[in-house]
């Protein structure tokens, strides 16, 4: 069955969006004119990337307060960057940024969207947001929330991204005459608002043309998607000291969490644990870290050394009084912060030899030499 004219189906958003809009701090005020701020536009899509508004929004504040600009961002170092987005998650979205921002400085903004596409990080939602909403151009933007209103609004069966490009096509002309950047952001509003997963239908401006909701099939439209495999571990994550340093794995260059500092963390099956526990070894209960793909079962350790051995490679001591600039994932961050807080000796713990021993290398010193004299 063909899909009806888009402008007409769609012509109640923009009088429902004028009424309802949030204020977010990226968003115009006149959204029939181009963005003043292009930059803003770009940062504020970047960070919005599987998190939500209500936790992009201080972070973004504080972005623009230390990088203004895209010549500002593209001179940062990378740790800089890195520990303005700590926390955030998804840190390689700030290396990309960075990246984007450096070729807007050197090149300015590019005149159409396959300029747009072609910066770094940009996929082709993203473009087409920045398209739109920054410079006004009937580039639709579809992402999971904009899915989501128009497979129930045209009552698509199977994943509406099947149908991206055709939907593309019959979004685009509605752009052009209800206003790019309107239309896009009433879009995303209606479906972070009131299109969720368990809709509220009974405020939707479109309720009255939604086919899924006229034919109460609007649970199973869009059908939920399968969640992936989710991998378990154990480990202890160590804080090992000496002589004023802590000794941490350096960022690597590529992954989920490159650019990074972290702590070395060592498989519980690799280390079992003994009891009761060497004694000098202080720990804090542990956690259970998620990430999307995995489930780690942290349990914290500080262990302090009375001399410092050679850092494997991979691995740098770093004095304590630079902790605290450096960027470190969420996991990371709260052993840091736990440092500074009275610990216990636990009832259960690995060997602090068989700890150091695991880190690799040690400069060819005997394990039990570098420990204290209570711990050895």
């Amino acid at each position: 069955m063909p899909w009806p004219p888009a402008a007409a189906l769609l012509a109640p958003l923009a009088p429902w969006f004028d009424r309802v809009r949030r204020d977010l701090p990226w968003r115009a005020k006149d959204l029939d004119q181009p963005h003043p701020d292009p930059y803003a536009v770009l940062v504020s899509e970047l960070m919005l990337q599987q998190t939500q508004v209500a936790t992009v929004t201080p972070y973004f504040a504080r972005w623009l307060d230390q990088f203004p600009t895209p010549a500002t961002l593209a001179a940062a170092s990378e740790d800089t960057v890195h520990k303005a987005w700590e926390g955030l998650g998804y840190y390689r979205r700030a290396r990309f940024l960075q990246a984007a921002a450096a070729a807007v400085a050197a090149e300015g903004w590019p005149s159409d969207l396959a300029g747009l596409a072609g910066l770094p990080g940009l996929g082709p939602y993203t473009a087409a947001a920045v398209g739109a909403i920054a410079f006004q151009g009937p580039t639709p933007a579809l992402d999971g929330n904009a899915f989501r209103v128009l497979a129930r609004l045209l009552r698509i069966e199977g994943d509406p991204k099947l149908e991206a490009a055709s939907l593309r096509d019959w979004l685009a002309p509605a752009l052009a005459e209800l206003g790019p950047s309107r239309l896009t952001q009433a879009l995303m509003e209606l479906g972070a608002t009131l299109c969720l997963p368990k809709p509220a239908c009974a405020g939707c401006p479109l309720a009255q043309a939604c086919r899924a909701c006229q034919e109460g099939c609007t649970a199973s439209i869009p059908p939920p998607t399968r969640r992936p495999t989710v991998l378990k571990s154990d480990l202890w994550l160590v804080a090992l000291e000496a002589a004023g340093s802590l000794l941490l794995r350096e960022p690597a260059a590529k992954g989920l969490l490159a650019g990074l500092w972290r702590w070395p963390a060592l498989p519980a099956a690799d280390l079992p644990a003994t009891a009761p526990a060497p004694p000098g070894l202080v720990a804090w209960p542990g956690w259970t870290q998620v990430y999307t793909h995995r489930r780690e079962a942290v349990s914290p350790l500080h262990l302090q050394l009375e001399h410092p051995f050679s850092a494997p490679k991979g691995l740098r001591w770093v004095p304590r009084a630079e902790l605290a600039a450096l960027p470190l994932g969420k996991r990371d961050q709260r052993l840091r912060d736990l440092l500074d807080t009275p610990g216990q000796n636990p009832l259960r713990a690995p060997d602090p030899v068989a700890v150091v021993e695991a880190l690799g290398d040690m400069g060819g010193q005997n394990s039990k030499g570098i420990l204290t004299a209570e711990e050895s």
